[in-house]
């Protein structure tokens, strides 16, 4: 039997009546009304009041507990009053009277701030004192919401048959799209293990190992700026992979997973199953950006061609992208707009308002010619009232700000419906970009098969050279990414040549694909879904790190471990490190 509690915090109700119980908890609230104390008594699950006899030293000693301080209460199930009951309280019918109260952890220090308070804290200092921001309702039920999410995801894989594998975490540094961490070796000196930025290469080989359909929890580590969306240090995904797959496998597989878990954590409705397909091409034209929300029901067109024809100097050979929405618009709503786009960096919004006899009214009007107006009407689709939205630069700077002023409009329009979760698929991603030095580079993923395979590789343009990746996106969250894995070797080389690595590079950096993939290694293909990422929108929380227990802040720092934090000399000497002197200061 348990030395401090019968029941949990929760489970008092009538059918106790009579019955001596013990309970544990936390002392949440205390209300002195002389005669009697009344304390709430919170654990994990839920509250049960308790409330001392008459006598003056009962009172006394429960009055003085330190609010925060853990105790165990024996005493006797009763009814409460009429006018005391609460029925915001699964044990709002009931209290207990005390007969025994024993403090077994006291506070002794000033609480930093009020648990469960409503009112706004710092996060600095919330994450200070993780352990007490803990203790609140709303946190407890993220980690229980993530503790329930993780189980479900589990056995829905494992009812598809894939085998839950852990890979190693301390392994080797390879190009992954962002900087590892490094961990120095004791029994190598001057050499270095890398934490992984995803279990990328141990799963491919698990492939190659005759392994049908793996999956895990994986904790990934990646040494990147925070967001609101994106944890610096580690994060978990669920990362799966499947031998003998074609990308459309991977589709059958997860979109089900995804379906199925937001409908059961959520009461949001799902608007769009099964998720429609995108193209990255498409979704950079109508939306400005590869993680599109769809809530969003506006979109974007492109006039680059049109305003060719036209007399407006800014927008002349220029790619000029606009965006329609309903109504005439106020001054003040120019205004906001113009600040806004300023703000990101234009140098200006131009737009039109369409009048009731189908003219234009607006700044840029006069340098439309009359016979091309009705071609605008056409091409923009526009009608009595619209008003329309012009954003001229380079490509690729055009596309980007299109973006962002469709997501500013959707918001202060209101347009974006809270209650309802989109996804979508964004497929066909290109294989090659150029970086800052006109370098070509993967685009995506460096383990992608092209398509087309070799052939596409020797005689495609490189930049028109499309990939098998895919990402999920949800409500403009980019919430996993994947791709048919290139397991041919001469097609990897090839790809990899391109990016500007020789063969022995390929050898050096990725050894142990290049490797396996010459014993006979699987056509395969998988993904990741991002477990916090999941969350955060199950919870509807600003920041990734409401649903993470003990996370970094934004600068990467554990403010309650004091992590990163110096070490002694002797452990530095241990793994053949010694820091210069700018290194310490």
């Amino acid at each position: 039997m348990n030395n401090y509690k019968t029941h949990r915090c929760n489970e008092i109700n009538l059918n106790d009546v009579g019955k001596k119980v013990r309970i544990a908890g936390w002392v949440e609230t205390i209300r002195d009304l002389g005669g009697l104390v009344f304390l709430d008594i919170r654990d994990m699950y839920g509250i049960t009041q308790v409330v001392t006899s008459g006598k003056s030293e009962d009172v006394d000693f429960a009055s003085h507990i330190p609010i925060e301080s853990t105790v165990t209460v024996y005493g006797t199930v009763k009814k409460r009053d009429e006018e005391t009951i609460n029925p915001k309280l699964k044990t709002g019918l009931v209290e207990i009277k005390i007969e025994e109260i024993k403090v077994l952890g006291k506070r002794t220090k000033n609480l930093p701030f009020e648990v469960n308070s409503n009112e706004e804290i710092r996060e600095d200092l919330r994450l200070q004192y993780r352990y007490l921001d803990l203790r609140s309702e709303k946190l407890k039920n993220n980690l229980k919401l993530r503790a329930e999410v993780l189980q479900f995801l589990r056995n829905q894989m494992i009812e598809q048959r894939f085998l839950e594998v852990q890979t190693p975490i301390l392994t080797s540094s390879s190009p992954e799209g962002a900087r590892d961490y490094l961990v120095p070796s004791r029994l190598h000196p001057g050499k270095f293990y890398a934490l992984p930025q995803a279990p990328q290469q141990f799963k491919q080989l698990l492939m190659v190992s005759g392994i049908d359909k793996y999956f895990q929890i994986a904790p990934c580590f990646r040494d990147e700026d925070a967001r609101a969306d994106r944890a610096p240090g580690e994060f978990y995904q669920l990362d799966m992979e499947m031998a003998f797959s074609t990308q459309e496998d991977v589709f059958e597989a997860i979109e089900p997973v995804m379906y199925n878990t937001f409908k059961k954590f959520s009461n949001k409705k799902i608007a769009n199953y099964p998720f429609p397909k995108i193209t990255y091409k498409d979704a950079m034209l109508k939306y400005g950006t590869d993680k599109p929300d769809l809530r969003n029901p506006l979109y974007i067109i492109d006039l680059s061609e049109f305003f060719n024809k036209c007399t407006f100097k800014p927008f002349i050979n220029r790619t000029v992208r606009a965006i329609k929405v309903k109504g005439h618009k106020s001054k003040g709503f120019h205004e906001k707009m113009l600040d806004f786009a300023m703000s990101i960096g234009m140098q200006g919004l131009g737009y039109l308002e369409v009048q009731e006899d189908m003219s234009f009214k607006g700044p840029i009007d006069k340098f439309i010619p009359d016979e091309l107006k009705a071609e605008l009407l056409k091409i923009a689709e526009l009608d009595k009232e619209d008003t329309i939205f012009f954003i001229a630069d380079n490509q690729k700077r055009a596309t980007e700000l299109s973006g962002q002023i469709r997501t500013e409009l959707g918001k202060r329009l209101n347009l974006i419906d809270e209650e309802v979760f989109q996804f979508c698929w964004i497929i066909d991603f290109p294989m090659f970009e150029l970086d800052e030095h006109n370098n070509l580079q993967f685009s995506h993923n460096p383990f992608s098969m092209p398509q087309g395979g070799l052939e596409a590789l020797e005689k495609q343009n490189p930049l028109e050279i499309l990939a098998y990746q895919y990402d999920i996106v949800c409500n403009g969250i980019e919430l996993s990414s994947g791709a048919v894995r290139n397991h041919d070797i001469n097609i990897m080389l090839k790809a990899f040549s391109m990016a500007g690595y020789t063969e022995e590079e390929v050898k050096t950096k990725f050894g142990a694909l290049y490797t396996a993939f010459q014993y006979g290694a699987p056509p395969h293909a998988g993904i990741a879904p991002g477990i916090d990422r999941m969350l955060m929108l199950l919870t509807d929380s600003e920041t990734i790190r409401e649903v993470i227990a003990f996370p970094l802040n934004s600068k990467a720092q554990d403010l309650m471990m004091g992590a990163p934090g110096q070490v002694k000399r002797e452990q530095l000497r241990d793994v053949h490190i010694k820091l210069d002197v700018s290194e310490k200061h």
